[in-house]
């Protein structure tokens, strides 16, 4: 498992410093990430799509409407048209696509609600630095970039973070 740590840094200088360090901590890059409301250089990994919006919190709400409105929608041909049980499922299953599908490309225009705490400081000019560190090592990295970057806000601990993407 990991942890997802949050940092707050002054300035594109500082950032490069502590991503440096990160790196030579032998924390690889595609576990490091930087949100900022200005531009930031080619060379620092910038968060992606799904981390910036609210897309796969989005699709997760739309799939369990979708399946419950789908199961009633199914329950209710079965009684009113006599249709086989299949209906059930063939109708769930349309609707937990459709809810995905739709509240998902509203999700897509919404930042990610996870995030919305740090929006204030990154309004400031700050940037925020996204850090996924195995359980195992997270003090030892908060020990490290404390002693070496007194700049450094620490923004919080988001443990059980999944090993994958």
């Amino acid at each position: 498992m990991r942890h997802r740590l949050y940092y707050f840094l002054p300035d594109i200088e500082s950032a490069r410093r502590s991503f440096d360090d990160m790196l030579l901590s032998r924390i690889e890059q595609r576990h490091i990430r930087f949100i900022s409301g200005k531009p930031l250089p080619p060379d620092m990994p910038e968060a992606g799509f799904f981390l910036k919006t609210d897309v796969l919190h989005g699709a997760a709400a739309g799939m369990i409407v979708g399946a419950i409105l789908g199961m009633v929608f199914g329950a209710l041909l079965i009684v009113y048209y006599e249709l086989g049980q299949a209906t059930v499922l063939v109708t769930t299953l349309m609707g937990i696509l459709f809810g995905g599908w739709a509240s998902s490309m509203v999700a897509a225009a919404m930042p990610n609600s996870r995030l919305k705490e740090f929006y204030p400081d990154l309004e400031k000019g700050q940037i925020l630095m996204i850090v996924d560190v195995p359980a195992r090592r997270v003090q030892e990295i908060e020990k490290m970039l404390a002693a070496r970057h007194p700049e450094m806000k620490f923004g919080g601990e988001e443990p059980h973070m999944p090993v994958f993407p």
